[in-house]
């Protein structure tokens, strides 16, 4: 088989040569015009004038449109919020106002910064204080969900424990920008080519605009040069305006953001501040936890609600709370507005359970590993030892319909049937060798005054599917030619991941052939429809069994075809390395294909897959809105500089669950990258807004991710060898996003490291990201001196 295989990234050469081709690579035909918007000054603010003549005037320009002459071109994802220019009001500082058509990308983005704007200014909101002040919120009220008993919980505790934990958003950073690419067909029609998680929004938002139906507009998109998230809806906006740019001049238009641009006008990954008040017995197990969430969203909802709902579906992580309560704060500032990121909340309510166990662990004088496991959800019991070192159910195993005894509860209501963090950790303390390298850093942080060490080992629950329950729907299209060749085109994109290579062995394992016999083209509205935004970390789960629907259609065709020509049964037709078999004739897959044809047998089907077993009411809080989950642990040791705050990673080791991995080269990259992403947004990415609402870290001069100097100097990853129990694409795991949360243990590391600066009394309270400035600060709290 193909699958299970660790093949390198299909596109790899082409990405290393540099001939990987992107939308602006693409070459454009004569007379294409090039836009560029001019953006808002101020952050909240009633336009009075635009005086555009200049622009107007402006070298190779060829025309200006303001919101009064295009409308209400929504670019929203959920609202209907979201004007493509700036209708009366402006709402944050680089909202685009008016849009320039000129004949060069340069002449456009000059010329836009000739318009004079005046307005008359209204005061902004900004922080949660302000928010909350003037009750600036999406939602009528704060989403609550609950379960058990709270203050019973609070009345048998031992001690009660209060906090707050403030974390920042996060820059998408894509090494591509956002870039789109509009060519005006005859009868009005529109030719899309966007750098797109989704091409199906865009193909709505576009006709849309244009009061065209969807089989009008036609999007494509071949690769991205990265997206986390980022391009799931924040390309509508570029996609929108060529297409009335087009339709305007009749001819082609393209637009890409320069990366100023692109960093002050798109979302971020929502910031968080958490409160927390949780009790506990005298062995550090939670028996009430008490949450408040409130995040910055911006000025229109985007993906805010969900967003914020999966940070309060993961704020159990790996424990189990048996009394808790969630009250989440969505929270309408002037800001750019907030949108999906990595992890898409996830990593917020994660982060906000595992401070609490690490103030848990610091009051009580305890490991924080010892804490965290004493509250681990209690152990499934396995039908049998799984095929690896770990235990997990049989591949037959059906958790929903036979769940294990003593099976417990997330607080949503969802039964957590394969726990497999109790030996995934045990296994990961053993390689990684964590109770002696404590104990060394102990030895150390006695001995050296100056440089302080620390480590921690944090665990990762992570729950796959989209929560909006009817994106967790897939197609595929697959051709057999008649040489024995293959193509395919699926919903999924490709951003960098791998996406497509997994999909083609997937393709290639249902027909016995080798991978490269499957050619994957861009991804077409025009040849499947209605298309899921490749999130969620859904792509090979949704996409690949969609494939494999496709696949097996076509092949169980050749194979009745060739078990009535040869006087069989279609059982007795096997696939495998290339070639066919029936009964003692054996044929290649070409051959096979070309009998088929020959016969008048289709060799084209179309393939869907919707996930199973989901149910969901986000207003209540209760159901089952993942699949499954995803499991895995980090250890990280870090050193610091207590006379500077500077910081290292040493040394990094992940055991990360991917199931049955459908290619481990691809899933080791993956969780490679997310751990170094998740440690960026923890440590050095700092998003700096002035008090007039101005981004001022919107550049790589000034926003810091994580370079290849730091990455960890020693980095083991491995993954854990275990089926998935449930029906997914050749028993694997989504590996897309669970592995940001390991970026996690950096920061508790560094708390770690803080903590051996005093004498325990005080609780080292390390906000995200741990800039240098901020372990300075902590440092000096901790030894009793000035911030």
């Amino acid at each position: 088989m193909s699958v299970h295989k660790p093949l390198p990234h299909d596109a790899a050469p082409l990405h290393v040569t540099g001939e990987a081709r992107y939308v602006d690579d693409i070459p454009t035909p004569a007379g294409t015009l090039h836009l560029a918007f001019g953006l808002s000054s101020v952050a909240h603010g009633e336009i009075t004038s635009m005086e555009l003549s200049a622009v107007r005037a402006a070298p190779g320009v060829v025309a200006v449109l303001t919101g009064d002459d295009i409308g209400h071109a929504d670019c929203s994802p959920s609202n209907n919020d979201e004007p493509l220019l700036a209708l009366g009001m402006v709402h944050y500082v680089g909202q685009p106002v008016f849009l320039v058509i000129a004949d060069s990308h340069l002449n456009a983005r000059k010329a836009a910064r000739l318009g004079k704007i005046t307005y008359a200014e209204k005061p902004a909101t900004l922080t949660v204080e302000q928010a909350l002040a003037a009750d600036s919120r999406f939602e009528d009220a704060p989403r609550i969900w609950a379960r058990g008993n709270l203050p019973d919980g609070f009345a048998k505790a031992a001690k009660v424990i209060e906090g707050r934990l403030e974390m920042g958003g996060q820059e998408h950073f894509y090494l591509e920008g956002q870039a789109a690419l509009v060519q005006p067909q005859e009868g009005g029609d529109m030719h899309v080519t966007s750098s797109t998680q989704h091409p199906t929004e865009i193909q709505h938002k576009v006709a849309h605009a244009l009061h065209l139906p969807m089989h009008a507009v036609r999007v494509e998109t071949r690769r991205m040069g990265g997206g986390f998230g980022g391009k799931e809806s924040q390309g509508n906006h570029l996609a929108v305006a060529c297409a009335l740019a087009a339709r305007l001049t009749g001819k082609p238009c393209k637009m890409r953001y320069d990366r100023d641009d692109d960093m002050v006008v798109t979302g971020k990954r929502h910031d968080f501040r958490i409160d927390y008040t949780v009790g506990i017995d005298a062995e550090g197990r939670l028996l009430a936890v008490d949450f408040t969430h409130y995040t910055r969203a911006g000025w229109s909802m985007d993906l805010t609600l969900p967003v914020a709902d999966r940070a309060m579906l993961h704020a159990d992580n790996a424990y189990w709370l048996p009394n808790i309560r969630i009250e989440s704060h969505r929270l309408r500032t002037n800001m750019c507005s907030a949108t999906a990121y990595r992890g898409f909340g996830g990593p917020q309510g994660m982060l906000g359970i595992e401070r609490v166990m690490d103030h848990v662990a610091s009051v009580l004088g305890k490991d924080p590993l010892e804490i965290r496991k004493a509250n681990f959800y209690r152990a499934s019991t396995p039908a049998k030892a799984g095929p690896g070192t770990g235990k997990r159910f049989s591949a037959e195993h059906s958790p929903k319909t036979a769940a294990a005894p003593g099976v417990q509860t997330t607080p949503y209501g969802q039964e957590v049937e394969d726990f497999i963090l109790h030996e995934l950790v045990a296994q990961l303390e053993k390689s990684a060798d964590y109770a002696a390298r404590k104990a060394k850093i102990a030895d150390w942080n006695a001995a050296n005054p100056v440089l302080k060490k620390g480590i921690a080992l944090t665990p990762v629950k992570f729950g796959i599917s989209f929560t909006l329950t009817h994106l967790n729907q897939a197609g595929a299209l697959v051709h057999v030619y008649h040489d024995g060749s293959i193509h395919l085109n699926h919903g999924g994109t490709e951003m960098g991941q791998g996406l497509f290579q997994k999909v083609a062995q997937v393709a290639a394992s249902a027909f016995g052939v080798p991978v490269e016999a499957v050619k994957i083209t861009a991804t077409d509205t025009a040849k499947v429809p209605n298309t899921s935004a490749t999130a969620a970390s859904s792509g090979s789960d949704l996409n690949g069994m969609a494939v494999k629907a496709a696949c097996d259609t076509i092949r169980d065709r050749i194979a009745g075809h060739l078990a009535e020509r040869h006087k069989t049964t279609a059982d007795k037709v096997s696939f495998a390395e290339g070639r066919v078999s029936v009964g003692t004739v054996d044929m290649s897959f070409a051959e096979a294909a070309m009998s088929a044809y020959t016969a008048r047998v289709s060799l084209s089907s179309t393939g869907y897959y919707a996930t199973p077993k989901l149910a969901w009411d986000r207003i209540a809080g209760d159901g089952r809105p993942f699949f499954y989950f995803a499991y895995g642990a980090a250890c990280a040791e870090v050193v610091i500089d207590t006379l500077t705050g500077e910081n290292r990673i040493l040394r990094v080791d992940i055991l990360h669950d991917a199931g049955t991995s459908l290619n481990p080269a691809l899933d080791k990259g993956q969780v490679e990258g997310g751990f170094v992403q998740g440690a960026g947004w923890l440590t050095t990415e700092e998003l700096v807004w002035d008090d007039k609402g101005r981004l001022r870290t919107h550049a790589p001069s000034t926003y810091k991710i994580p370079a290849c100097g730091d990455r960890p100097r020693v980095f083991n990853v491995d993954l854990w060898v275990g089926a998935n129990p449930e029906d997914t694409i050749h028993k694997s795991k989504a590996v897309g996003e669970p592995p940001f949360m390991h970026g996690i243990a950096v920061l508790m590391a560094l708390s770690d490291a803080v903590a051996a600066c005093g004498d325990g009394s005080t609780y080292v309270n390390l906000d995200a990201p741990a800039t240098a400035e901020r372990i300075l600060g902590a440092v000096r709290r901790q030894r009793g001196g000035y911030v």
